[in-house]
């Protein structure tokens, strides 16, 4: 069909096969359609940000639920085998710690208010060479591994390697954050850690795009 409407890469196609999703249920019953999915996912995320302070400061808190209830859809249906069986539970989809995609936007949204506040000031002047603490080492290396595990997806069409190093990713990251502070740091070190935090966030936004996530920057 894609190849009669004229879609060059329809040759490039693969079907790749997947389990099936078990105790997936809406508020309309049993049978599960994708816009109850949907709607489903934008009203347990509103209920989920309604507490929290940030919330009001957000310019499209429905925009913003519907791509962070999305991620954590995703991550759920990707972090398995996709030829596995699993047992969904939305109380789970929604947990803003652990290995969700919750966390995921989480962290890049921190990540972005990092950035924000501190950019102006210190993207000049740093030195990676001050980067040799050993949370800010194994992110390093963290990083290195991102085409390899490109690479490995690519191969076996398995999106669970993308979506497991980006996990361990955010929570190198977490552990950085609190132990690696850029205030009242010395300039080079302040600007070298921001430049690390930076990098760590462009590797998980494009990470989160390979995988049909949109980025957001506040939640």
């Amino acid at each position: 069909m894609l190849q009669i409407m004229g879609y060059d890469w329809a040759k490039r196609c693969q079907h790749v096969p997947f389990g099936v999703v078990q105790g997936m249920r809406t508020r309309r019953g049993d049978v599960t359609f994708l816009e109850d999915v949907l709607n489903e996912i934008r009203l347990r995320m509103l209920q989920n940000m309604a507490s929290i302070k940030t919330t009001k400061e957000l310019e499209n808190p429905q925009e913003t639920a519907e791509r962070v209830g999305l991620a954590a859809l995703i991550i759920q249906d990707f972090r398995g085998s996709l030829l596995s069986d699993y047992q969904f539970s939305w109380d789970r989809v929604f947990q803003s710690r652990g290995d969700t995609g919750v966390f995921l936007q989480y962290t890049h949204a921190r990540l972005h208010s990092l950035e924000e506040t501190f950019g102006c000031g210190y993207l000049d002047d740093y030195n990676t060479a001050c980067l040799q603490e050993p949370q800010s080492v194994s992110i390093l290396q963290h990083l290195l591994r991102f085409d390899e595990v490109l690479y490995r997806s690519s191969q076996d069409l398995q999106p669970r390697h993308i979506v497991s190093y980006l996990l361990t990713l955010s929570h190198l990251a977490a552990v950085a954050h609190r132990t690696l502070p850029i205030k009242q740091s010395p300039p080079e070190v302040a600007g070298a850690r921001l430049h690390l935090f930076r990098a760590v966030r462009s590797v998980l936004a494009n990470g989160m795009k390979l995988l049909g996530i949109t980025p957001v920057c506040r939640m």
